[in-house]
């Protein structure tokens, strides 16, 4: 940035508003959010670094070249970001003609089956089993399972991504939940 001793006190969306008129400003953004989205493409493309970079510097590059776009709705930077990084990925999934498959590590799948209400402690059998099952569903409702239950998101923050109400995101998860929970007792 220009210079960095008076940009230290501003706000993220002064930032932005900045950046709207002098790319150079990005940076700032770029510097902020870069962890956390190259840590969100990195788990969804099961831990392909090269690749995660690449995709992450896509993201970021159509997130500059439409920063202008950009309008503050309450919700963080980062909830665009995602947005934009979760399209790149998919996108690369569509270009390869491979389905995305959620990466599961044993605490996080516990947290799920808990709200599943399907066992107090799963085999690792039943664990595949419910991974199977994730895996089946159409993307977005894997998409929603995963940010909700292994990225952690509040369901404030998935709304930003997508672009709907809380009580939507809210709503579409419990009926995929709902939906996983039938098929398991079947």
């Amino acid at each position: 940035m220009k210079n960095r001793k008076n940009d230290t006190n501003l706000t993220e969306a002064q930032i932005i508003v900045l950046a709207k008129k002098d790319k150079t400003y990005f940076g700032k953004l770029y510097e902020d959010n870069f962890g956390k989205i190259f840590s969100f493409i990195y788990k969804r493309l099961g831990g392909a670094e090269a690749l995660a970079g690449d995709i992450t510097q896509q993201t970021f590059i159509k997130a500059m070249a439409n920063i202008y776009k950009y309008e503050d709705r309450g919700n963080p930077f980062s909830s665009w970001l995602y947005r934009i990084a979760q399209n790149e990925v998919n996108e690369y999934y569509r270009r390869k003609k491979r389905k995305h498959e959620v990466p599961v590590d044993e605490g996080r799948i516990q947290d799920l089956s808990k709200e599943l209400n399907v066992s107090s402690y799963m085999s690792i059998e039943e664990q595949e089993k419910l991974i199977e099952m994730i895996n089946e569903l159409e993307q977005v409702k894997q998409d929603l399972i995963e940010l909700r239950f292994f990225e952690g998101m509040s369901f404030k923050e998935i709304a930003a991504i997508y672009n709907i109400t809380e009580a939507n995101a809210k709503m579409r998860t419990y009926r995929i939940l709902e939906g996983i929970r039938k098929k398991w007792e079947n």
